[in-house]
């Protein structure tokens, strides 16, 4: 396997940021690294990179113990961080060179590769700028492709498409759905399409510890069996809307934008019936009402609330 996490604990002074999480990543596995802000994405990300020691636990990259094999996981591992580090003043191919460079690559192999990359990931028009030109999007792609620039076994992405605008989202998604093919993927998000688009299976840590790991097909059914989510929308704001509450099955009724209502009840209720003859009964104009599906975003937030 070539991202194998057991027992991993960090901790700052007397703060745990992460404990004893465990959790592996095959090769040509695409994995979605989920969590709230502060959960311990990051962390376990910068220690499974090198970047940080562990208090405790294990950590192997491609084989390779961190703690003691610490360069040969750096040279397995295409890594783009949070906050991506980059050298303004350099132009794109000028910064290219040097990072291939620093994994020992030279000539006309080197120079080969850079070609590939830029294309890859759509830097083409901007090769030439220096870097402090360019959008936070394209710096985006320049990150991105010193990450693949070595052709890494294990890629490495915390929050690879910050900043990208729908077109290029389009794109890098597809550079790493290709990437998944022959290389090791895990990479965090706060946008939910994206690991919907991309991901097989999803992990979700919440406060240090992994609340789930599952392929994203199970997780929906098995949060698909636990609640019926339905939206009811009425020309206005109720007056009561404690008569919504008072159905049978309500779980839970929370406001939305203006007269429109997300409901969850049981699993086997169906209130579409009940709230269109409440409707009726009451004198309400129902305008709207639908059964939503599970998304993965509502799934989210039941786990880490």
């Amino acid at each position: 396997m070539s991202i194998r996490v057991q027992n991993l604990t960090k901790e700052y002074n007397r703060q745990r940021a992460v404990d004893q999480i465990s959790l592996t990543v095959q090769p040509g596995e695409i994995v979605g690294f989920l969590g709230p802000n502060g959960a311990g994405k990051s962390t376990t990300m910068k220690i499974a990179t090198g970047y940080l020691s562990p208090t405790d636990g294990t950590v192997e990259v491609n084989g390779f113990d961190v703690r003691t094999h610490p360069m040969d996981v750096r040279r397995s591992v295409g890594y783009l961080p949070e906050h991506n580090p980059l050298y303004l003043d350099l132009y794109v191919r000028e910064y290219l060179q040097f990072a291939g460079s620093l994994h020992g690559m030279r000539g006309s192999d080197l120079s080969r590769r850079i070609v590939e990359i830029i294309e890859r990931v759509g830097l083409e028009r901007e090769q030439h700028k220096r870097i402090g030109q360019l959008s936070k999007g394209y710096r985006q792609r320049v990150g991105l492709a010193q990450a693949l620039l070595h052709n890494p076994p294990v890629l490495i992405l915390d929050e690879p498409t910050t900043g990208l605008d729908p077109n290029q989202l389009a794109e890098i998604r597809q550079v790493i759905r290709n990437a998944g093919r022959d290389k090791t993927v895990l990479f965090s998000t706060h946008i939910m399409q994206e690991v919907e688009a991309i991901c097989d299976r999803v992990i979700i840590i919440n406060r240090g510890k992994i609340v789930v790991d599952q392929p994203l097909n199970q997780l929906r059914s098995a949060s698909a069996g636990e609640s019926l989510v339905v939206v009811a929308e009425f020309e206005s704001d109720l007056v009561n809307p404690a008569l919504l509450d008072s159905l049978p099955g309500v779980e839970r009724v929370e406001p939305m934008e203006q007269g429109q209502y997300r409901i969850t009840a049981s699993s086997k209720t169906d209130l579409r019936g009940a709230i269109f003859r409440l409707a009726a009964d009451q004198n309400l104009t129902l305008v709207g009402l639908r059964q939503q599906e599970n998304s993965l975003e509502g799934i989210f937030k039941e786990l880490t609330k």
